[in-house]
């Protein structure tokens, strides 16, 4: 074939060299206005929180929920959001790696693709069907162990007790979140694995290395990276969550360790949800103020998770 039909057949195949520039900027475009509209977005939300939650700084005790200042009533909604999301990632992370593993590297192929559908299908449960199902029957068939727990392991603080009789405790709106995220974490980790170099595993197998052997040497340092993003999306999930905690936790906005009381811290979110529509005034500003708390929370949860990557990939390389 001479040179005029391969220049032939490349620009027929591919377009003219000023037709692909032309493309080329109207694709770098689109993309570029996308990411704009995404930052305009956020910028606008929080300048919209930002400026409508400013009287909450002034603002008195009875728009506070009684408490001296916003400080003050902030506190304990922070300290509850962040308490009932590291109970979901405590309980939620290694029941994901876990399962992940099993469909990825142990279970058939059949079986695999069972457990990522059954996984995938956990994704699409309302949240509400969650807190139904917490205060329904979780709470329930829990309320004995935590009465059973602050009888005998009060000396513990995580267990001071007295065990609530109803289960509306903060572990048990952890455990509902850690069963939410569980399929988010699940089905990010499990594609990680998927990707992770098949010429490595089979060396450490050819070397006489066990699965497990293998899997810890050879699969999840190569995944270290990809698996704290998973984690830290299940986090932005645990943090936002609004409907199954505010229907599951017992709230009294206090700072507490004691897990399994009927005194129990509130989330941001949750807050929001339950006084907002009965709010007036500066009571409006107070919640409006709390989710730019919630806000800027979730942007610093990302940042992190996103410089714990950034520094994984430059060690590997």
């Amino acid at each position: 074939m001479s040179t005029g039909q391969l220049s032939t057949d490349r620009v027929s195949r591919f377009g003219t060299g000023r037709s692909r520039r032309a493309g080329d900027r109207v694709f770098a475009g689109a993309t570029r206005a996308a990411a704009l509209t995404i930052l305009l977005a956020m910028a606008g939300v929080a300048i919209f929180l930002a400026v409508e939650g400013f009287p909450a700084l002034g603002a008195g005790p009875a728009a506070l929920a009684g408490a001296s200042g916003f400080a003050s009533y902030l506190w304990p909604l922070v300290y509850g959001t962040v308490l009932a999301s590291v109970i979901a990632l405590l309980i939620a992370t290694p029941l994901s790696i876990g399962t992940a593993l099993v469909i990825s590297h142990y279970a058939p192929r059949r079986l695999a693709r069972t457990l990522g559908y059954v996984v995938d299908l956990l994704a699409a449960i309302p949240s509400v069907v969650y807190g139904l199902w917490g205060i329904g029957f979780l709470g329930v068939h829990l309320a004995p162990a935590y009465v059973w727990l602050g009888e005998h392991a009060s000396w513990i603080p995580f267990f001071a007790g007295p065990g609530s009789t109803t289960g509306r405790t903060i572990l048990t709106a952890g455990i509902v979140l850690a069963i939410m995220v569980l399929p988010i974490i699940t089905a990010i980790a499990r594609e990680i694995f998927a990707q992770s170099p098949l010429l490595t595993q089979e060396a450490a197998l050819a070397l006489g290395a066990t699965r497990w052997e293998m899997i810890r040497m050879a699969v999840l340092p190569s995944a270290r990276s990809g698996l704290v993003s998973a984690v830290m999306l299940g986090l932005g999930r645990a943090l936002g969550e609004t409907m199954a905690v505010a229907m599951v936790l017992s709230a009294s906005g206090v700072v507490t360790l004691d897990l399994i009381g009927n005194t129990n811290p509130s989330t941001i979110a949750a807050n929001i949800a339950l006084k907002f529509p009965e709010a007036t005034g500066d009571e409006v500003s107070a919640l409006i103020a709390s989710g730019l708390a919630l806000f800027v929370l979730t942007l610093a949860v990302n940042a992190a998770a996103r410089a714990i990557v950034a520094r994984s990939e430059r060690k590997r390389t």
